[in-house]
């Protein structure tokens, strides 16, 4: 049996944009489970996110306000992966250095699968740093500086990932 996860990140709703693209929504709606990498950016849009998803873990962002009363680090377990998931604020430059950091300060990455989920740089990424598979599914509703609006599916089957990027 596998499990389909959407992956989204930096929806900056009301902020910087006025909603969660319909194509995004449905992703969401379909799988079942979504993470959510931060800045959702106002508490209305996390309650969005939450009734739209099966399942939800998710992160503050470095733009979200305290009353979005979000972790800055979370895991899920999925299958046999273990997901750890932050915002990954700091210079887009170093992003991929630091994430890495961060996962292995939350989890033992020597036991098992383990995979970062980050957003902030509004880029999808997907690489490995020091054995641990790095995802950002960028900026949901393509806020600045992202230039279209991207997110990430995936299939997980026991410690395998099936990663796909969607982007309008």
């Amino acid at each position: 049996m596998s499990t389909d996860l959407a992956i989204v990140s930096d929806t900056h709703v009301p902020g910087r944009e006025a909603a969660i693209p319909g194509w995004v929504r449905d992703h969401i709606e379909a799988a079942d489970h979504t993470i959510h990498a931060g800045d959702f950016d106002a508490p209305e849009t996390r309650s969005l996110v939450e009734d739209l998803a099966q399942g939800l873990t998710a992160v503050a962002g470095n733009i979200d306000p305290p009353s979005v009363d979000l972790p800055a680090a979370a895991t899920v377990e999925v299958e046999d992966v273990t997901f750890v998931v932050v915002h990954g604020t700091g210079p887009h430059d170093s992003w991929s250095t630091r994430v890495r950091r961060l996962v292995g300060e939350t989890v033992d990455v020597g036991t098992g699968t383990v995979v970062g989920v980050a957003g902030h740089t509004h880029t999808p990424t997907e690489t490995v740093v020091d054995g641990v598979r790095l995802l950002n599914p960028g900026s949901a509703t393509g806020a600045r500086p992202a230039s279209r609006a991207t997110m990430l599916t995936v299939t997980v089957d026991g410690d395998a990932l099936d990663v796909e990027v969607h982007e309008r």
